[in-house]
């Protein structure tokens, strides 16, 4: 069931005709999972070993929270999307119980998000399908999704390329510099809002 704009941050009825948001359905497949005690409200904080456009080694840093059983919280500080604050309808897999867990997520540009948080080496391992237009025009992407005309942006871009095959696949591995529980910097965020 999609949510209306008008119970979204900062929108107004008139924003109603320029979208209609849908979230993705909750699927929770956490009964019986260590979820509470591994990842819930848990904020990870890490960066990415990555090189820039000529080659020169650069961190990027990013960080997750896990605010609940079907939603994430993340800001970009470093890289071609540095400047990003975005929350998204997420579903959880337990690997290991204490030890792996990955998270997934499509967001609202059309990229696909996997990442494994190892707990015991304080690692994760990401794989990135980035749609051509969040790729291309990443400048396009940053922002703050509770700014109307942010999300309206990002919706946009997924409508770039010529297919779904049209991506740039990105697998990352990242040191986890912080890791604790709470929202830190990041703003919390209702958990009716769409997402998509």
């Amino acid at each position: 069931m999609a949510v209306g704009m008008s119970q979204f941050p900062g929108s107004s009825e008139k924003a109603e005709e320029h979208r209609q948001p849908v979230s993705l359905p909750v699927l929770p497949q956490l009964e019986g999972a260590t979820f509470d005690a591994n990842l819930r409200d848990r904020h990870i904080i890490y960066d990415y070993a990555a090189h820039d456009g000529n080659g020169k080694p650069e961190k990027w840093r990013y960080e997750i929270w896990s605010f609940n059983e079907d939603r994430v919280v993340y800001a970009i500080h470093g890289g071609p999307m540095a400047g990003r604050k975005n929350f998204q309808t997420a579903t959880y897999q337990c690997i290991r119980p204490g030890e792996l867990w990955q998270v997934n997520w499509l967001e609202e540009t059309g990229t696909i998000c996997s990442l494994v948080f190892d707990i015991s080496s304080r690692r994760s391992s990401t794989l990135l399908g980035f749609s051509k237009g969040h790729w291309t025009q990443n400048e396009a992407a940053h922002g703050d999704k509770r700014n109307l005309e942010d999300f309206v942006r990002w919706r946009e871009l997924a409508r770039i390329g010529s297919s779904q095959a049209d991506r740039v696949m990105l697998s990352e591995q990242a040191d986890i510099l912080q890791d604790f529980h709470g929202a830190g910097e990041l703003k919390p965020i209702d958990p009716s809002w769409p997402t998509l």
